[in-house]
């Protein structure tokens, strides 16, 4: 059978996004790459959250003072006191579980907080000789970040102009969109 029709045949029965991959690695390695690779991204409306995140009350230093009204509009309880954004209680952002708002998207990416992994789903796999498969790479959760997070403000240095926020937990710490692990 030609190439090109075993070709077509093959994505007719893909509905969504379809990407051909072709290499000349074998199967095992492919599956194994895929399956390992993973990149942080900041969650997006709909999302489901895997944490429940809350920013601690206190001073927002790394924030212009022209961003308070913003913060005020997406819900968090804010004053400016001497020109310097003040969270005047401590805000919980999302409950684990919750299906994330844009408002909540949005707090959480102001705040330097990726929930989100991007991955990619091997689904099926077709070979030179014209064979094709249906693979089983069922995505299990390799996240090990904990529940519950909380977010504060890191104090604004001189020589850091672009220094974000941290989170602080027990097993996690999460600093300008870096993850760190604690021992």
């Amino acid at each position: 059978m030609n190439t090109r029709i075993t070709l077509i045949k093959l994505v007719k029965n893909f509905k969504d996004r379809l990407v051909f991959f072709f290499t000349n690695k074998t199967k095992n390695e492919v599956v194994k790459w895929f399956c390992n690779y993973s990149e942080r991204d900041y969650a997006r409306s709909g999302t489901v959250a895997i944490q429940k995140v809350t920013i601690e009350a206190g001073p927002l230093p790394a924030f212009s003072h022209s961003m308070e009204p913003q913060l005020r509009q997406l819900g968090l309880p804010t004053k400016l006191v001497r020109g310097v954004i003040h969270l005047t209680t401590d805000y919980k952002v999302c409950d684990l579980g919750d299906t994330l708002t844009p408002e909540q998207c949005r707090i959480l990416k102001l705040f330097g907080h990726m929930m989100a992994d991007f991955c990619i789903q091997l689904e099926a796999m077709w070979s030179n000789n014209g064979s094709f498969e249906v693979l089983d790479t069922s995505a299990s959760d390799k996240s090990n970040r904990p529940t519950q997070v909380t977010v504060k403000a890191k104090q604004k240095s001189q020589d850091e102009d672009n220094v974000m926020f941290e989170a602080e937990d027990d097993v996690y710490s999460e600093s300008c969109g870096m993850a760190d692990e604690k021992n």
